[in-house]
């Protein structure tokens, strides 16, 4: 049996059965064919509402299940997931545009994210405090009531149940807003499992949408909690509404990441590593390898490197088995990349590698020379394009690194890890890897950026999942009535 049916999400949003939606409906489309696949519903601001008061209305009873049923259903979510893996692969692959490889990952780690979730519901939710006072005091985690979750395109499973799992295990209701070009494999295969695992009936509920169903799930007074993964610029948006509306907004946004090689690393192997990080997903990733910062000692022996791989590597139909890169997620994203690459070229960069497409599929790029303002080393790309610029002393090259507004993940390359840790520690930035490149995700760590990347690790592990989606309440008790001065 199917676990994504065409026959019952089609034309429809998921309000804990599959209804038609105010809003009418998307075309479900392949970006790497262009061939229709279906259509999804559409959620207006009417619709979500109505799903945001209808998930008010359930939440207490979810908030009082026993923590372990709320784990159970958690644990059958993941054991549905990993049953129907390669279903799920093949609509990322289809919808989505991942190449084998990178659709694999994303739902080995959307699995292991519910497993971990599930661990969540049981963990100590509160402390004893001290009090000078003849009485107990104690703060406790409570749901934060409504949880609204709005997810993008690049990796529309991962960063869409990183939110929605942790924020059910802890008692929420949660209403997930996917991108409507990845509504399927980022929102339909997610409803499709929680209700298949038993979760009841309004306590997720998933509805596809443009901006104006993005704003209407911001303001709505039931949701408490908003957490956004997008664009920066989007971000800043979604922050301000937030704000008017006093909700607690989290905000996993941009970023320009840089990788930092020292004169004492393996440019060969550093090389490999950067490729990586800059061309997985076709850079389509907020981690992106953004910046290569590379010591002029090994800056040539890492260019030849990294343009060799990027020559070497297959783009084209991601569902072919020797496919590494797929098709960008739209012709209005490709064009973007492309004026990039062009006028960083135009600005005296040389193009090393690729800077060439065909529809949707861009070749990985490799631009040397670069220099800090050239237009695809100042900006995220979002692309898979590897700028690199040289330095002549680690001085230089943390000052290359911190020049950002953006400070998602660094990586440093180094035959020294303590000296890596030490350049590390003169950058600001929310992810740290030494001897690796900048992209990485595990559900038992915390995520997130800092500055226009966002507001800081709340996503992963126990201690930022439990901040993320609980409030915290302070609770006195005595054994008789207190007495006061009047």
């Amino acid at each position: 049996m199917h676990l994504i049916d065409p026959d019952v999400w089609g034309h429809k949003v998921f309000t804990g059965a599959w209804t038609p939606a105010a809003g009418g409906t998307t075309p479900v489309v392949s970006p790497a064919t262009g061939t229709h696949l279906g259509a999804i519903g559409r959620a207006g601001p009417e619709d979500v509402r109505a799903a945001a008061d209808r998930a008010a209305d359930v939440q207490p009873q979810w908030a009082h299940t026993p923590y372990t049923d709320r784990a159970a259903v958690l644990r059958t979510a993941g054991d549905l997931l990993a049953e129907h893996k390669e279903e799920a692969q093949r609509w990322l692959r289809l919808e989505g545009g991942s190449a084998r490889g990178k659709a694999a990952f994303s739902v080995h780690v959307a699995t292991a994210e519910l497993y971990e979730a599930a661990a969540l519901a049981s963990q100590a939710h509160g402390e004893v405090l001290r009090t000078a006072q003849p009485k107990l005091s104690l703060s406790r985690q409570v749901p934060a009531g409504v949880v609204g979750v709005i997810a993008p395109f690049n990796f529309p499973l991962i960063l869409a149940v990183r939110s929605v799992a942790p924020a059910l295990a802890l008692g929420n209701a949660v209403v997930l807003k996917p991108d409507p070009r990845t509504a399927v494999c980022g929102g339909a295969l997610l409803a499709e499992v929680f209700r298949r695992a038993g979760l009841p009936d309004g306590v997720l509920q998933v509805l596809p949408g443009g901006a104006d169903a993005g704003e209407a799930l911001i303001a709505a007074p039931p949701v408490r909690v908003v957490s956004f993964t997008g664009s920066t610029a989007a971000g800043r948006a979604v922050g301000e509404l937030g704000a008017r509306h006093l909700k607690r907004v989290h905000l996993e946004l941009g970023g320009n990441s840089p990788l930092i090689v020292l004169a004492d690393a393996d440019p060969g192997r550093a090389a490999a590593a950067g490729a990586w990080g800059s061309f997985l997903h076709q850079g389509q990733i907020c981690m992106t390898t953004g910046r290569h910062l590379v010591h002029e000692r090994v800056a040539d022996a890492y260019v030849d490197a990294l343009a060799a791989k990027a020559d070497s590597l297959t783009v084209g139909d991601p569902d072919g088995a020797e496919t590494v890169l797929g098709p960008l997620i739209d012709a209005g994203q490709r064009d973007k990349v492309h004026a990039l690459v062009r006028g960083s070229v135009d600005a005296g960069a040389r193009l090393a590698a690729g800077g060439s497409y065909t529809d949707l599929y861009y070749r990985p790029t490799v631009l040397d020379g670069v220099a800090p303002d050239s237009p695809a080393y100042a900006t995220e790309v979002f692309g898979p394009v590897a700028p690199v610029v040289r330095f002549s002393s680690t001085d230089e090259a943390v000052r290359l690194a911190a020049d950002s507004p953006y400070g998602l993940s660094l990586g440093i390359i180094t035959g020294n890890p303590m000296r890596g840790l030490e350049v590390a520690d003169r950058i600001p930035s929310g992810i740290v890897h030494i001897n690796d490149q900048t992209v990485d995700d595990e559900p038992t760590a915390p995520f997130g950026g800092v500055g226009d990347s966002g507001t800081g690790a709340r996503f992963g592990g126990t201690r930022a999942n439990i901040d993320a989606f609980t409030e915290t309440q302070w609770v006195t008790m005595r054994a008789d009535i207190a007495r006061h001065p009047f």
